[in-house]
């Protein structure tokens, strides 16, 4: 059984800091959140066990002020599984790591055919954990002590899963790429906000004409304050498919709205009034969005051969020597270099094929030194073999 102790005031708060100062090495950290549950991504529970100083769990809702803790220990290695889940909820309580290991990042540098915690922690160190809570609702009060010990497991094995990581990284000769990896999560900015997020409902593709997509924007609207207001994740309030059936129900009334069978969830009929409101809203609205709005989304590969066959060409000849790349280096294609990035340089080359232009456009789409080192004068001896192979690659398909 693990110990630990759980921090929930500003005087333990600044004693966990004190011995987490004087602990050795690198610090595990973690975050449990309550996705699902609340509209919120903040932190509901921080982990972070230290050497020689032992395991902690703050409590983010009854701790204000996390200087202390970034104090103590905002000059060493934070060591994290899957880094850039929790930096944003760290950042959001004034918690920032100077430099960072992430297990899974490293696993799959490493070629790990499994890399949730638990298998890793199993196949580095012979340890079977339990993951029964990781779907929990962690603004959960008070916390069952179960949960609190599976948070606590989540941090306690985690020092020594980076160093036998780290040890095989050098074994492979990937530890400068390791360090690209990291260093690039720790610097990702926050992606910017959608201009229409509503149109990433769920069964949106059914509704026909802009009068019905003003009502289906006026409700995702009602629906995402409501749920900023009540801290709740907004599927659990009204499920998008509850949404879209009203709005292609196209009732005459709010009695009408009511008896709409497909329209349900915890606040469909207790908000009533609310969702015919927006529904009004969006039949008055004189803005009416567009049918379709413009993208920079490339088209599907199956469809390059009739839009642009050059770049299906150099798409069909790049994409196997990429993967035999990865291959080589023991690791999945995607870590090697995007698929994503792979399709941009080849729908849009350089206007001069060589390793130095197609690394130039890498680097632009944002590939790591590492990875332009590894790719591109694959990817360019692939485009230049194209355009002297044009009819002996097989049809994309996917």
């Amino acid at each position: 059984m693990v110990e630990y102790l759980v921090i929930e005031d500003a005087a333990g708060l600044a004693a966990a800091s004190d011995r987490l100062a004087a602990g050795s090495g690198p610090v595990a950290v973690d975050v449990e959140r309550a996705s699902g549950f609340r509209y919120s991504q903040r932190a509901y529970l921080i982990q972070v066990f230290r050497r020689e100083a032992g395991v902690f769990l703050f409590d983010p809702s009854t701790i204000e002020d996390f200087a202390p803790l970034q104090a103590a220990i905002g000059d060493v290695e934070w060591v994290f599984h899957a880094a850039s889940q929790d930096l944003p909820s760290l950042r959001e309580r004034g918690l920032e790591p100077p430099s960072i290991f992430d297990t899974e990042l490293g696993s799959r540098l490493l070629g790990h055919e499994r890399v949730g915690l638990g298998a890793v922690v199993e196949q580095t160190l012979g340890i079977t954990l339990a993951k029964a809570h990781s779907a929990a609702d962690w603004s959960t009060r008070p916390l069952p002590a179960s949960w609190l010990e599976y948070a606590a497991l989540d941090v306690e094995h985690l020092i020594d899963v980076r160093d036998v990581l780290a040890a095989e990284l050098e074994e492979q000769q990937k530890t400068e790429f390791a360090r690209q990896e990291f260093q690039a999560v720790l610097e990702r900015l926050p992606k910017p906000p959608r201009e229409d997020p509503w149109r990433r409902m769920s069964g949106l593709h059914t509704v026909r004409g802009r009068r019905a997509l003003a009502v289906a924007r006026a409700l995702w609207q009602a629906r995402e304050e409501y749920a900023r207001e009540q801290d709740v994740a907004p599927g659990r309030l009204v499920p998008d498919r509850a949404l879209i059936a009203a709005v292609l129900a196209d009732p005459a009334s709010k009695q009408a709205l009511a008896g709409v069978k497909e329209f349900n969830g915890r606040a469909s009929r207790t908000q009533l009034d609310r969702w015919w409101n927006a529904i009004v809203a969006g039949r008055e609205d004189t803005e009416l969005p567009p049918d379709r709005v413009p993208s920079d989304t490339l088209p599907p590969p199956r469809a390059w051969v009739d839009r642009n066959p050059e770049a299906d060409r150099r798409l069909k000849a790049a994409r196997p020597a990429v993967e035999a790349r990865a291959e080589e280096l023991n690791m999945p294609t995607e870590n090697l270099l995007t698929p994503e990035t792979l399709r941009r340089v080849a729908w849009s080359p350089p206007a001069e094929v060589t390793a130095e232009t197609i690394g130039s456009a890498l680097s632009a789409l944002g590939a790591r030194p590492w990875q332009i080192d590894q790719t591109s004068q694959v990817i360019a001896d692939s485009f230049v073999a194209s355009l002297n192979h044009a009819d002996d690659v097989p049809a994309t398909d996917s």
